[in-house]
């Protein structure tokens, strides 16, 4: 399977990269890579064995979270776009966090077979993105879904004062 060469998440703050879905230093996560292909956007992965709801068939919680990280990332991509930037340019990209997640599973996923997720993305706000992603298993339209990502507030992941 091809590789997501320049991924959004390659530029996120190491304080921020912990994601079990999409951060690069979580050594136990998914690592869910997104980048540009044209001007869509798209994260590749093939589920791992124990990702089975039932034999031959992914579990519906990787599809939800492939489609939460995967809309995240497209945020972050767009914005970060807008800004004048590119993934692997070297500047440290924006981080969003899921607003809401809304997904519709359209055929049992397959397992052992690499999966695309495949985004739109719309600036509703200007700190707030709607990303629609479908996700393909070879050419089968397995789930949609939609996600408001809100861009994360530079408070988040500090410490709480008493």
């Amino acid at each position: 399977m091809r590789k997501v060469e320049h991924a959004i998440q390659d530029a996120y703050p190491d304080d921020f990269s912990w994601c079990y879905g999409c951060g690069r230093l979580n050594k136990d996560g998914h690592h869910f890579r997104t980048g540009w292909e044209g001007d869509q956007t798209i994260t590749l992965y093939t589920p791992r064995p124990e990702h089975k709801a039932i034999p031959g068939y992914v579990y519906g919680g990787i599809i939800a979270s492939l489609i939460d990280c995967h809309g995240t990332g497209s945020a972050s991509l767009a914005l970060h776009r807008k800004n004048g930037h590119e993934p692997g340019d070297g500047t440290e990209a924006p981080r969003f966090v899921t607003a809401s997640l809304e997904i519709k599973y359209r055929k049992p996923t397959p397992q052992e077979v690499p999966l695309r997720a495949i985004g739109k993305v719309e600036e509703i706000h200007p700190k707030k993105f709607k990303v629609v992603t479908e996700v393909y298993a070879e050419n089968v339209c397995c789930a949609e879904g939609e996600v408001i990502a809100a861009l994360m507030p530079d408070t988040f992941g500090q410490e709480k004062q008493s």
